[in-house]
Order: structure tokens, then C-alpha cells, then sequence
């Protein structure tokens, strides 16, 4: 079953138990997803220093994120996400072909601005932190085998909650971010960038 099909069916399931409006209060919401990267692209360069631009497969992705909503719209989250093979093609991909894989690993902090509305928590959220990326042979195509950039999430999503455990379904966007001047702060946006789907289920405590 597809990711969107489970989003859907998560929000059919849930629907009947968060119509009722309840009163809004503080919570912590721990949860744990699931859900695959897509839409990846970076400007690689190879050993000769050139360039060239190519879009990564969709591949697997999953982590956690924990937030903590006020009884009114703001809140804050940690959101960390681990793609085990973010770097792996097909035999038959024609972009390029990479020797090995690596990983993708983002650590985020993020504000979160969602709507109390008893078992529907529709929201949005964005943020800064980290976007580590691994790849088994630099020697290809990458300068270095890691790299460790400071980057960006913007996304959002909605929640349904009937009582203490619900379902969670979240879209974001991540993108890395280039210092332009080491003596002030003066950031751009990177070349790597991608997005990620997920479904998950949320503990409310």
C-alpha cells in the first residue's frame, strides 16, 4: 500500500473519534514514523571538479519526532530522520551510477504552529538543524565521504487523536544552507535538497 493510501485510510479510521471537540491543554506527542524521501537533488561534483546536477531515487526513510503543543497554537519539536540508503541507484538509473550507497541522517528544531481542535490537530513547522549525509566511495563523484551541513525544514501535516494514541501524517521539505562569509552570518541555500512523506503514530502524553 502506498503512503498516501495510508494517510487516507488512517484519517477515515480516526475521523469519527476527533469530531468532538475537546479542551485545549498542554501536551507532549512522541511519534514514531515511517515513510520514504523523494524528490532528491544535489549538484555533485566528481574528482575533476565539475559539476553536474541528478535527481536521487525515492527511498526509505524513519525516525521520531517529539513536540510539545500549548493549549493554544504554538509548541516546539525535535524531529530526527534516518534514510539508510539515501545515495543507492538501480542498475538501470541513467543519471549516474554510484559504487556502494550512504546514508542521510536530520536533526531538526522546529516551531509548530497547529490548531487545537479537540482530535483534529492540523499544523505547520519549520525550523533548523542538521543534515549529516554518508557515502561509501567519495572517491567517485564526492569530495569527502561525510558531510555535515546545517540545513532547513519547512513542512506540516495533521494529527488524529482519539484519545491518548492517534495517527500522524507529515509532509516537509528539507534543504542544506551554505555560509558565504566565515567572519559574519551570511547563509544561502544549499544544493542538496529533498522531501520526505511519513505516516506515524502518535503518543499523547
Amino acid at each position: 500500500m502506498s503512503l498516501r493510501k495510508l494517510i487516507i485510510a488512517a484519517a477515515v479510521v480516526l475521523s469519527a473519534s476527533a469530531a468532538t471537540p475537546t479542551k485545549a491543554s498542554a501536551d507532549w506527542l512522541f511519534t514514531p514514523f515511517l515513510g520514504s524521501t523523494f524528490g532528491g537533488n544535489a549538484d555533485i561534483a566528481d574528482v575533476s571538479g565539475s559539476t553536474f546536477s541528478d535527481e536521487f531515487e525515492q527511498k526509505l526513510n524513519y525516525g521520531a519526532s517529539l513536540a510539545w503543543m500549548g493549549g493554544g497554537v504554538l509548541g516546539f519539536e525535535f524531529d530526527f530522520g534516518y534514510s539508510p540508503n539515501f545515495f543507492g541507484v538501480e542498475s538501470t538509473n541513467p543519471g549516474f551510477d554510484l559504487i556502494g550507497d550512504g546514508n542521510v541522517t536530520t536533526a531538526m528544531g522546529n516551531i509548530v504552529v497547529g490548531a487545537p481542535l479537540g482530535g483534529v490537530r492540523p499544523y505547520a513547522s519549520g525550523g533548523l538543524g542538521l543534515i549529516s549525509s554518508r557515502v561509501d566511495n567519495p572517491s567517485q563523484f564526492f569530495n569527502k565521504a561525510t558531510s555535515n551541513d546545517l540545513g532547513m525544514d519547512v513542512g506540516g501535516g495533521v494529527m488524529f487523536l482519539g484519545g491518548n494514541v492517534g495517527v500522524r501524517g507529515d509532509l516537509r521539505y528539507f534543504r542544506s544552507l551554505n555560509n558565504n562569509d566565515d567572519n559574519t552570518i551570511d547563509f544561502s541555500l544549499g544544493s542538496f535538497r529533498f522531501w520526505r512523506g511519513s505516516v506515524g503514530v502518535t503518543f499523547k502524553f
